[in-house]
């Protein structure tokens, strides 16, 4: 509720207003102003931080509104200036075309290159590339930088734009300019093309020793995620299956609800995720009782491990479910709701944090994996095979006999 002092002080704000003869701003408002009230509103109801940053946001709003707004363009980039002032690159405006292209990213099938991306100080970075695409076959690596596309310096484009900017027709080219660290920048082109979001990469792997290792890489959380999975354990678990690997390393996360249902395939009880809203109000997703395997579990994580993902590890690390083994995660702890806007576009709004079940904040920290191991920079192909030391170690912890004594 907001405070009666500051309704007062609007009243007569209002009243001053109109005793100058000019009228009300309901009765005011353009096509163009109300898209951005409709965004002011709903950034007012629903977002995390209370304070907008440390802001006044109805000033914000009227601020922002007496900029001249010709045309729809014109009233985005009002918005996307307003948003600005959150300092909060995961709140942000979709256009149509970003809005459906995001929807459809998350059903199941896109075209383009295949980069899952970020913003990270003004820097355009690669979470990951998506298994089997164009940017994946191209070498493009998660850490990577995208400095340029198509010429185009990224430091003056927004997270949305430079993925409009990298989809595109099936059969056409983008080029980009690439930094890697301790690397000089190069150029790359790439032919873009349909992209199958299928999630998960599984095998089922007979070690020497003769236990079965259901080797399992889950690549994105989108609709197909968690029946994939399902069907994959279950298939693993009528094989013969002895322990199990998930891979999630370069897994930029996705929908939460399917992070959620993900854990409750691998725990019978326990707490899974916090989320805690603007009010400091936490609710709790549980574990189901239905587990489909209680053999051993080693997940593999590295710095583009994300989101979702990070909710997903984090569940099963604290509940004494699996180790994790690699690198530090991604660190993002935020969770955003996704709102239709009147003309068709989009807006992504950060509505909660999460906490992992032992209350870790672990947005722009990372989870800490229970044995760290460095790895050496590798083809995609070279992913779960002797060159792989992440995965290697993942074997070596998984078939001690200390491990496979424990399971139930």
């Amino acid at each position: 509720m907001r405070n009666p002092i500051f309704r007062l002080g609007l009243v007569l704000i209002l009243l001053v207003t109109i005793g100058l003869g000019l009228s009300s701003p309901a009765q005011a408002l353009t096509e163009e102003q109300k898209l951005l009230s409709e965004v002011w509103r709903i950034v007012d109801r629903a977002y995390v931080d209370d304070t907008f940053n440390h802001q006044n946001w109805w000033m914000v709003r009227q601020r922002v509104l007496k900029q001249p707004l010709e045309n729809r363009e014109a009233t985005y980039t009002a918005i996307q200036e307003m948003l600005a002032s959150l300092d909060d690159p995961f709140t942000r405006l979709l256009k149509p075309d970003q809005y459906r292209s995001l929807q459809t990213n998350t059903s199941g099938e896109l075209t383009g290159v295949g980069l899952q991306i970020a913003q990270d100080d003004g820097d355009l970075r690669v979470i990951a590339p998506i298994e089997g695409s164009p940017a994946a076959q191209a070498g493009i690596q998660a850490g990577d930088r995208i400095l340029r596309i198509n010429g185009k310096f990224t430091k003056d484009l927004n997270l949305d734009e430079a993925a409009e900017q990298m989809r595109g027709p099936v059969g056409s080219r983008v080029a980009l300019t690439v930094g890697r660290q301790d690397a000089a920048p190069f150029d790359v082109e790439i032919v873009r093309d349909r992209i199958a979001l299928n999630p998960v990469y599984a095998q089922l792997q007979e070690q020497p020793d003769g236990h079965k290792v259901g080797y399992i890489r889950l690549n994105q959380f989108n609709a197909n995620a968690t029946a994939e999975i399902a069907h994959t354990v279950s298939r693993f678990e009528n094989q013969g299956a002895d322990g199990y690997i998930l891979d999630l390393r370069n897994n930029p996360g996705g929908l939460l609800q399917a992070g959620i249902e993900i854990a409750r395939l691998w725990l019978d009880d326990g707490t899974i995720v916090y989320t805690v809203n603007r009010e400091g109000i936490q609710d709790r997703f549980e574990a189901a009782g239905h587990a489909l395997t209680h053999d051993p579990l080693i997940v593999l994580v590295n710095q583009g491990t994300a989101s979702a993902s990070e909710i997903l590890a984090g569940a099963l690390q604290d509940n004494g479910r699996a180790q994790l083994v690699g690198d530090r995660t991604f660190g993002k702890g935020l969770i955003q709701s996704l709102f239709n806007l009147s003309d068709g576009s989009g807006l992504a709004v950060t509505i909660a944090k999460y906490e992992t079940p032992a209350h870790h904040d672990i947005n722009r920290q990372g989870i800490v994996p229970d044995v760290n191991v460095a790895l050496d920079p590798i083809g995609r192909e070279q992913l779960a095979t002797s060159d792989d030391r992440q995965y290697q170690a993942a074997i070596d912890l998984l078939l001690h006999p200390s491990v496979l004594a424990g399971a139930a």
